[in-house]
C-alpha cells in the first residue's frame, strides 16, 4: 500500500499526517519515507527583446525552469545575459530568482549545473530589494530588457539618479584605461558598456542592448564586433579617456549637489 501525504510544520518536530480510515500501516509499523518528486507543468515562456532563439537553448531553458520550478514554489525565474545572445560564444548563464523564500544560491547553482551540464550563476532577489536594484542600477535594468522568464516581469520602476552610487559605479569601467593592453576583447566590451549604460541611464535614455552597442559605435567611432574581437588601438584609448574623465567630472559635480540638497 502507498499513501501520498505532504510534510507538515509543527511546534516541536514535523509531522505527516495519515488518514485513520486506512488498510495497512498499523500503529507501531516501520515505514521508509522519501520525497516524491511532482513534476509541474511548465507555461511557455516569456520573452523579453528576443527576436531568435536557438532551440537547443530553449530546451536548456525549459529544463532550467522544470528544476527550479519543482524544487521552489512561487518563485519567478529570469534568465539573462550573454546566452541569450545569438551563437554559443557564452561561459555560463546568469540567472535571477525573484522570491521571497531563503534559498542556498551555491546549492543550487551545482544542482542545476548537475542537470544541465552548464556553469551557472544565480542572483536572488526578493520583489523589494529587486525594485531598489533596478530603480538606481543601470546594468540590472539592461539585463532585465532582455531575458525569458517563467512569469511576466512587471513594469520597471521609475529611474532614480544616485549619483553616489553611480560614481561607485563608473570606477569598474576605469580599469579599462588603467589596463588596456591586457585585457580582452570582452572584458573591454563589458567596460565600455558599463560606462555608456551610466551616461544613458543620467540622460533618462530607456535602456537596452542594442541601444548601448549604437551609442558605443557612435561615441568612439568603432564597430562592437571589433571591440569585442579587441581590435582596438590607442585611438580607441584616447577617445575613451576622454570621454570617461570628462563624464565622471559630471558625475562628481552632481553627487555633491545632490549631498547637498538632502
Amino acid at each position: 500500500m502507498e499513501i501520498i501525504a505532504k510534510i507538515s510544520k509543527g511546534s516541536i518536530m514535523d509531522q505527516i499526517y495519515l488518514p485513520k480510515n486506512r488498510i495497512g500501516f498499523n500503529i507501531g509499523d516501520h515505514v521508509i519515507i522519501k520525497s516524491l518528486q511532482i513534476q509541474k507543468k511548465i507555461e511557455r515562456p516569456y520573452f523579453y527583446n528576443i527576436d531568435f532563439i536557438e532551440p537547443i537553448k530553449l530546451e536548456i531553458i525549459r529544463e532550467i525552469f522544470s528544476a527550479i520550478d519543482n524544487t521552489i514554489d512561487e518563485c519567478n525565474i529570469v534568465i539573462t545575459g550573454s546566452f541569450l545572445d545569438k551563437g554559443f560564444n557564452f561561459k555560463d548563464i546568469d540567472i535571477i530568482l525573484i522570491t521571497e523564500k531563503k534559498i542556498d544560491g551555491n546549492k543550487l547553482e551545482k544542482f542545476i549545473e548537475e542537470k544541465i551540464k552548464i556553469e551557472n550563476h544565480i542572483i536572488i532577489f526578493n520583489k523589494k530589494t529587486l525594485n531598489e536594484a533596478l530603480s538606481i542600477d543601470p546594468i540590472w535594468r539592461v539585463m532585465i530588457s532582455k531575458s525569458v522568464s517563467n512569469q511576466r516581469i512587471p513594469p520597471l520602476p521609475k529611474a532614480k539618479l544616485n549619483y553616489r552610487y553611480l560614481d561607485a559605479q563608473m570606477i569598474k569601467s576605469n580599469l579599462l584605461i588603467d589596463n588596456f593592453d591586457s585585457l580582452t576583447g570582452k572584458e573591454k566590451y563589458k567596460l565600455t558598456r558599463n560606462l555608456m549604460a551610466i551616461y544613458l541611464f543620467t540622460r533618462k535614455i530607456s535602456l537596452s542592448k542594442k541601444r548601448i552597442d549604437g551609442e558605443i559605435e557612435r561615441k568612439f567611432n568603432i564597430g562592437i564586433d571589433n571591440l569585442k574581437c579587441n581590435l582596438v588601438d590607442n585611438h580607441f584609448l584616447k577617445k575613451y579617456r576622454t570621454f570617461y574623465y570628462k563624464f565622471e567630472k559630471e558625475i562628481i559635480k552632481n553627487a555633491a549637489e545632490q549631498e547637498k540638497t538632502n
